[in-house]
């Protein structure tokens, strides 16, 4: 039979979540799908929209399977809830106990967590060789537990977490220290003088977003002796990643992670490997597009 009859491969998949009406992940999804020849579909399902909440996850993913789907992306508010709904977890979501993932194949539950590895891919890619040696992070929250996750398996000594509620800081180190051996996670007290001796600060907060504006601290403690990353990614240019750049430091803003983390997802629900240039060329096209419009 020749390669023109041949049907292209059918995948269904979702993105679960509230008010979650913008995301770019189903034009991400979908467009690397069509280069690769691929009938792809990615559905939106919000909750705010639906009228539903995360007590309604179970059904929205048994619903989902029954529907045939490959896959759903999970994210706020149900990232937490969701690992209990799947039938096996990957060890980092294990460590995490947080998915952003679920593979939906043979009539199995499969939870994984990419949000990790894009900071950790976007991070190798954008700040190579950077020093790992003393890292500050401010935000403990979900996203601070994937990233720290993630600098500690980059090779960081040592991260010092700043959040406004230190419970979590303290919840967070308990969570995932113990797969981290080699790197010390301390409880941040004194953000100025920690800040006098780091290599690098990671700034895991919504404070950035659209609806959050300003800057996570005072610009005076930004310095170029250490390096800055940036999760958010709406806008890219933040006000911390202007901040930073200004100072002459080396800077890494919040696009790589949200390409890599739909990266991650697309070749788990399609077991074919994406483009990861292509991916972030057409994330930046979108991300422009989406700005103009509420610029």
């Amino acid at each position: 039979m020749s390669e023109a009859l041949i049907a292209p491969q059918v995948l269904q998949v979702g993105l679960i979540g509230a008010g979650i009406g913008g995301s770019l992940s189903p034009a991400m999804h979908m467009q690397e799908g069509a280069c690769l020849g691929l009938d792809y579909t990615y559905d939106i399902i919000d909750l705010q929209v639906l009228g539903r909440g995360v007590a309604d996850l179970s059904e929205l993913i048994g619903n989902a399977e029954k529907s045939g789907f490959a896959g759903l992306n999970i994210t706020h508010p149900c990232k937490q809830a969701a690992v209990d709904l799947v039938d096996e977890l990957s060890a980092d979501a294990a460590v995490l106990r947080s998915i952003n993932t679920i593979v939906l194949r043979n009539g199995r539950r499969f939870g994984h967590n990419t949000d990790w590895w894009g900071f950790a891919e976007s991070f190798r890619r954008g700040l190579p060789g950077a020093s790992l040696e003393r890292v500050v992070q401010l935000g403990a929250g979900g996203a601070g537990v994937a990233v720290a996750h993630a600098v500690a398996g980059l090779g960081a000594k040592s991260i010092e977490i700043y959040d406004l509620d230190p419970a979590r800081v303290s919840a967070l180190i308990s969570q995932i220290e113990a797969a981290h051996p080699h790197c010390t996670f301390v409880i941040g007290k004194d953000l100025p003088d920690a800040l006098r001796e780091a290599t690098g600060l990671v700034h895991a907060t919504p404070t950035g977003m659209l609806g959050h504006p300003g800057l996570p601290l005072d610009e005076a403690l930004i310095n170029s002796r250490f390096w800055v990353a940036d999760i958010v990614y709406f806008p890219l240019e933040t006000e911390l990643v202007k901040a930073a750049r200004s100072k002459g430091c080396q800077v890494l803003d919040g696009g790589g992670m949200a390409v890599f983390q739909a990266v991650g997802a697309f070749e788990l629900f399609t077991g074919r490997r994406a483009d990861a240039e292509r991916m972030i060329a057409h994330f930046k096209s979108l991300q422009a597009r989406s700005s103009a419009r509420n610029g």
